[in-house]
């Protein structure tokens, strides 16, 4: 009996390896991935081209991922997992509404200047999942975490000044967005006013959400 229950527990732990190395092989695709969708977007990209634009081949990515539409969800799970935590020192280290705004801002002039196609690839992807059923529960969850990142941008701005939010979480995260989104068109049409006029518009917004 104790050698079946010990057989029973090696079984388990080497299936859990496998899927782990799994997973980990899967999220290294992703990363590959990422700059090809990113310039070409979802509609005007294929398997075999962003294996064509990559260090692996066109039957490891079909081993991998059951078709586009699940790589690409892979993709942009992975790339927002990393995006949710980018405020998070800011917040953690901010001693003043103004050191918490200035940081704020430098954190979001970066992403703008230096991520853009991926936030471009996030919005596509957003927009497909209106006609796409297969990406409404990732898209829908990726909103939720992008929407209580905000709030706890905005959480701390207010308690560094003893006040209370004015707006709930869903209404302050579609402000920052619409703003970012609009922001993002702009930049990609090689606006140079584009960034510096999105960081005075958050300057001037975030006094008035408490």
């Amino acid at each position: 009996m104790a050698r079946q229950a010990t057989a029973q527990r090696v079984a388990v732990a080497a299936e859990a390896l496998r899927d782990e190395k799994f997973n980990a092989r899967r999220i290294e695709l992703a990363e590959a991935a990422l700059e090809t969708l990113g310039e070409l977007g979802f509609a005007r990209t294929s398997l075999r081209e962003i294996a064509q634009n990559s260090a692996f081949t066109h039957g490891v990515f079909h081993y991998y991922f059951s078709d586009k539409l699940d790589l690409i969800c892979c993709c942009v799970r992975h790339y927002k997992a990393k995006c949710v935590t980018r405020y998070d020192e800011v917040v953690a280290t901010a001693k003043s509404r103004k050191e918490l705004t200035e940081g704020f801002l430098a954190k979001l002039a970066m992403t703008l200047r230096e991520d853009a196609r991926m936030h471009r690839l996030w919005y596509d992807l957003r927009s497909q999942a209106m006609f796409e059923a297969a990406f409404r529960k990732d898209v829908l969850e990726i909103d939720k975490s992008l929407e209580a990142m905000i709030w706890r941008v905005a959480s701390r701005y207010a308690e560094l000044d003893g006040k209370r939010l004015a707006t709930s979480p869903a209404a302050l995260y579609a402000l920052f967005d619409g703003l970012f989104q609009s922001a993002l068109l702009r930049h990609l049409a090689n606006d140079e006013t584009a960034i510096p006029e999105f960081l005075d518009e958050v300057r001037r917004v975030l006094p008035t959400i408490c």
